[in-house]
């Protein structure tokens, strides 16, 4: 058996291994097993429906696994166990595109092309639709069929055909498959000279390298704070996250635990010294920032080494183990749960209800004064932090919120929700060819994509469509931004609507030191900090 890779949603826990026959378990588990064996006779012998031997048992195994009731326990089959591995592997062999279905052309469309990647020396522009791969048309191929046509062996060709919008004839291009690695920081930004900015956006293989090289680029040119945007981040490898804590904690200091059902309490510690032990550090979470980002999150601020801004995380603390089965079959299943160094338990509680996993408590109203309702626990200074299930920070910020008219808008065209999306995406490549780096989105353009999604039968409401007119300035102004200049100039522009981020600043330009920042917050520190021991959960 394969070594099994680590995952925030993953850990080293073991299956115990059965021993011994069959005649030594005890009655009740003989009896199920000859039901088992009953059942999946008469279904292979008698089932109207002649079924091969090898899917009776896929099934049997895969029912087996979905009557857990847990949402992160599945039976891999080995197509879903290579787009796993290329998921939290950060790495394949294919030609760097990220790509998305394409409801009008029945076909597919590249939505981003990734730096220093076959597709970027081909040429391929974010926008393309892929027509044909070799000789064979992909009108009505679902977006997994696309992607295992593009993805192979590294160093093997293959054929692309391309439909640009505005070229009238078809670009092909050969293009060499070869390892992929998909940024985790895709770029960095500077506020006010002094304020580095990391987006990292998953902690997939290549995560704590890209986020080591970001923060010592930043400090080169003079940042005296940083600003780590962990928001949408689903997590990863867990070895990553405990790297990226280890890059501001000290040598020994405690990042988390984890609890199973047998065994003694697992703890993760710093292995190394820090690059950046002392430099100002905000962590931005949101509903969507789960597993390894969690456990990141709240190490840091257990430790009072960064304030935490913006909404209460997703609480995807249970712990994952992937064991390689034979024909070429895995097992995602959950072993334990994960621990802040406090004690906190990441996993937020849920239950099944309609066939959807939702939260006993939902806390999507949640402000600084409500927080107060939940467990509390005491960071190494003595400040109070927060448990009951995912990590609460120490300054809630609401996003900014769509008015009224902007929410009926949404509502309106969300059951034309693709068409809407590449009509933005055609019209925003088409200006972004011409946009000059001061560009505002002007009326011209308003009336231009209006009688676009009209064409497009998304919506023909003139006065609700003015209505939102803030919300769909926004989208276009973003999109533009993209084509012509960049995400980096992207996520510049938005700063007006990131209300998050916008707070995240103002806290760090009053503080000089951690300490300070903490004081600008309303979270003082007590005289001296140091590292707790791990706690039973």
């Amino acid at each position: 058996m394969q070594r099994n890779r680590k995952l925030a949603l993953a850990g080293a826990l073991l299956i115990p291994v059965v021993g011994g026959g069959f005649f030594l378990q005890a009655r009740p588990q003989r009896e199920g097993a000859a039901l088992l064996d009953q059942v999946m006779t008469l279904v292979a012998e008698r089932f109207v429906d002649t079924l091969p031997q090898p899917d009776v048992y896929e099934k049997a195994a895969a029912g087996l696994v979905k009557e857990l009731n847990d949402p992160y326990s599945e039976l891999l089959t080995p197509r879903d166990l290579k787009q796993f591995n290329s998921r939290t592997g950060g790495r394949y062999g294919g030609l760097g595109m990220l790509i998305e279905p394409e409801p009008n052309t029945k076909t597919v469309r590249v939505v981003t092309v990734y730096p220093n990647t076959p597709a970027e020396a081909g040429g391929v522009h974010e926008g393309d639709l892929i027509v044909k791969v070799d000789t064979m048309s992909t009108r009505g191929w679902t977006i997994n069929q696309v992607s295992d046509s593009l993805t192979g062996n590294p160093g093997t060709k293959v054929k692309v055909t391309f439909a640009r919008p505005g070229v009238n004839s078809p670009i092909n291009g050969t293009f060499t498959r070869a390892i992929i690695r998909i940024p985790a920081v895709p770029y960095t930004l500077t506020f006010n000279d002094k304020i580095g900015y990391i987006p990292l956006q998953q902690f997939n293989e290549n995560a704590a390298e890209n986020a080591m090289q970001a923060v010592r680029a930043l400090e080169a040119k003079g940042a005296k704070s940083l600003i780590i945007d962990l928001r949408g981040d689903p997590g990863g490898i867990l070895e990553q996250s405990l790297q990226v804590a280890n890059m501001f904690i000290p040598q020994g200091q405690l990042i988390a635990s984890v609890k199973g059902r047998e065994g003694p309490m697992q703890v993760e510690n710093a292995k190394t010294s820090p690059i950046a032990p002392t430099i100002p550090l905000v962590i931005l979470t949101d509903e969507r920032t789960a597993s390894a980002s969690e456990i990141v999150a709240g190490a840091l601020q257990d430790h009072d080494r960064a304030l935490v801004v913006g909404s209460t995380s997703f609480g995807k603390g249970l712990v994952q183990g992937v064991y390689s089965l034979d024909g070429g079959y895995a097992l995602k299943l959950t072993t334990g749960k994960w621990f802040t160094p406090s004690g906190r338990s990441i996993q937020r509680p849920r239950k099944f209800v309609n066939g959807a996993f939702v939260e006993e408590t939902p806390d999507s109203n949640e402000t600084n004064a409500t927080k107060k309702t939940r467990p509390s626990f005491k960071s190494d200074a003595g400040r109070t932090v927060y448990g009951g299930g995912g990590i609460t920070p120490d300054v809630i910020v609401a996003d900014d919120t769509l008015t009224t008219p902007e929410q009926q808008f949404a509502r309106a065209v969300a059951p034309k929700s693709q068409e809407f999306r590449s009509t933005l995406e055609d019209y925003s490549m088409e200006l972004g060819k011409s946009a000059q780096p001061n560009f505002t989105v002007t009326p011209a353009w308003m009336n231009e994509f209006y009688n676009r999604l009209q064409s497009k039968a998304v919506t023909n409401d003139r006065k609700l469509y003015d209505g939102a007119s803030r919300y769909v300035s926004r989208l276009l102004d973003q999109r533009v931004a993209h084509y012509a200049f960049g995400d980096s100039t992207a996520k510049r522009r938005d700063l007006p609507y990131d209300a998050a981020l916008r707070k995240a600043i103002e806290l760090v330009e009053k503080g000089a030191t951690q300490r300070d920042l903490f004081a600008s917050a309303g979270e003082p520190l007590a005289n001296g900090t140091r590292a707790t021991p791990p706690k039973k959960p």
